[in-house]
């Protein structure tokens, strides 16, 4: 029943859209073409809200990669696909399997002299194997730092113990290095608000210091790694933090990581576990010497001396990785092109659908919707879908052929793309460009409360690689949809990285075409409020039908787009 009322529904709009095709402002001395104006105005904000409605309910729990969520997610987009007449290309079938594994650390407890300690609220780890570790004593080794002028590991044995060393900076008095002798601010300190955070690309640790420990030419956590202490305790002067990191990544603390590839595979972890503990837990553990960790930091400073010593403190631990196989699938659907000549060619249009899942079980708002992330450019695919859908039915189908593709595993590393370029059901020579929707549904910090905040859409690598797929967005905004196409971070230099952090650069890797539509980031991304009804549908439809025009002139031009830019792989 519920099938039989969307398809109902689906048919009423469309057909409502075709007779109130919308008056679209001529661009200066470019020609519209009637045709695909009446097929672009097929996408409508009710048509993405209808959709939207659905795949970002709380029913798709946040739509989290290998979570029945993203599976219902699939499913719809699948049944969507076969309602346009799309064609199952996966050996008759829309789904396309995506091996991804999942790799959990967690350390299943941690005990100071008796007193328990909280995973993911006292401290996180980082790792991988299963041990049981049960000790009598720890060594403070300082700042961990080896060096001809001064060297916390001086006639210290830290073979098989567990080590508690501070993060990051060095001895100074005054501010002067014992090391270098130069002046300069100590990077450790209490900083409010600050720990462990994810940048482009992906989450890192914000503990494990990476300073370099003098002479040696090692990091410091080479030097004592070298040494194969059992376990490294690295004191954060900040809280530990378990936020999530930007677009293709997770936070620091997160025990989670994954990776394209099955359980079968994993090679046995070979590194030395590390725990990032808080100032608390280190006074705890330095304890039975009478001092607090301030105060033998104070001690170095002063001195220009190591403080390194053994600590009698009971500590017991134990961790394990759990390593599981995920079900995760991209959804494909093929349009066949019409032209003998140029039907082998095909144009990619993609959007992510998965998103971050629930969040922490004691919050109010239990799941991360993902309504504009990315629910919101897998509804502007499916509806720029149907769009193409009927124009074909009506005799007006595209020349080369094109590929909607709903791809998995993004927010886990970009996995489902990457697994489908390296792994290509049409060969990555035969694709033509890539047309990329990743969060279009909503106004971006940069330009809330600006006269033009409702006008705009980020354009990021039309200009790296083909100088004609940057001509046919331009000429097709002009001509139909007069956004403000905003540049400025189609740069592989920019600092948000933004080029690299979405499914698009995983066709850039191998030459082929791409665009990434965006609005930017603003106060929900990945946060619960991520909601449909913040979502501005009038200008979420007015960028897919951009994307629209923009695939409309590239299945349809008697060339593909050259290839003159410089892939920065």
């Amino acid at each position: 029943m519920k099938k039989t009322l969307l398809s109902l529904a689906l048919a009423g709009l469309a057909a409502g859209a075709l007779a109130q095709a919308p008056v679209i402002q001529k661009g200066a001395d470019l020609k519209q073409d009637p045709i695909a104006m009446k097929y672009a105005a097929i996408i409508t904000p009710e048509l993405e809200k209808m959709h939207l409605s659905i795949i970002a309910s709380d029913e798709y729990e946040g739509r989290e990669t290998g979570m029945p969520g993203a599976a219902k997610a699939a499913d719809y987009i699948a049944n969507e696909f076969k309602s346009l007449g799309l064609t199952p290309i996966v050996n008759g079938s829309y789904f396309f399997d995506v091996p991804i594994m999942g790799t959990r650390f967690m350390v299943n407890g941690l005990t100071i002299n008796g007193t328990a300690y909280n995973y993911g609220k006292d401290f996180t780890a980082q790792g991988g194997g299963t041990k049981t570790i049960n000790v009598k004593d720890v060594v403070f080794i300082g700042y961990g730092i080896g060096d001809e002028k001064y060297d916390d590991l001086k006639g210290i044995d830290i073979t098989g113990k567990v080590v508690v060393l501070m993060s990051n900076g060095e001895p100074m008095k005054d501010s002067v290095s014992f090391i270098t002798g130069k002046k300069q601010l100590s990077v450790w300190s209490p900083i409010p608000g600050a720990g462990g955070r994810g940048g482009a690309g992906g989450g890192r640790s914000g503990a494990a210091g990476g300073n370099v420990a003098g002479n040696t030419g090692k990091s410091r956590m080479q030097y004592i790694q070298s040494k194969n202490p059992a376990l490294i305790l690295t004191v954060n002067p900040n809280p530990p933090a378990n936020g999530r990191g930007g677009l293709g990544g997770r936070g620091g603390g997160n025990p989670e990581r994954w990776t394209v590839g099955r359980k079968q595979e994993v090679k046995p972890f070979t590194g030395i576990v590390s725990y990032t503990i808080s100032i608390p837990m280190a006074d705890q553990l330095l304890k039975p010497t009478g001092k607090t960790l301030a105060q033998l930091k104070n001690a170095i400073d002063q001195s220009g001396m190591p403080q390194s010593q053994a600590v009698k403190t009971e500590l017991a631990t134990s961790y394990a990785a759990e390593v599981k196989d995920l079900k995760a699938n991209d959804v494909l659907g093929f349009m066949e092109g019409s032209d003998p000549k140029l039907k082998d060619e095909v144009l990619v249009v993609s959007g992510h659908y998965d998103h971050i899942g629930l969040t922490n079980p004691g919050s109010v708002d239990k799941v991360n919707n993902g309504a504009d992330d990315d629910g919101s450019g897998t509804t502007g695919m499916m509806s720029i879908a149907r769009a193409f859908s009927q124009a074909k039915k009506a005799g007006h189908g595209p020349k080369r052929s094109i590929l909607f593709l709903a791809n998995v595993g993004e927010e886990k590393g970009l996995l489902g793309s990457e697994y489908y370029t390296d792994h290509p059901v049409i060969p990555m020579e035969r694709t033509v460009a890539d047309l990329n929707i990743d969060m279009i549904g909503r106004v971006g910090n940069d330009y809330k409360g600006k006269p033009d905040s409702a006008n705009y859409v980020y354009v990021i690598g039309s200009k790296m690689l083909s100088s004609d797929l940057y001509n046919m967005s331009v000429n097709a905004n002009k001509t139909y949809t007069n956004l403000d196409l905003d540049y400025v971070y189609d740069d592989p230099n920019d600092k948000n990285r933004f080029y690299y952090r979405s499914d698009h650069y995983n066709f850039a890797k191998h030459n082929v075409p791409i665009i990434f539509y965006f609005n930017g980031v603003h106060e929900d991304y990945h946060q619960p409020g991520d909601e449909v009804k913040k979502i501005n549908f009038p200008l979420m439809a007015k960028r897919a039908q951009l994307v629209f025009y923009t695939a409309w002139a590239v299945a349809n031009a008697d060339k593909r787009p050259v290839v003159d830019g410089k892939n920065d792989r």
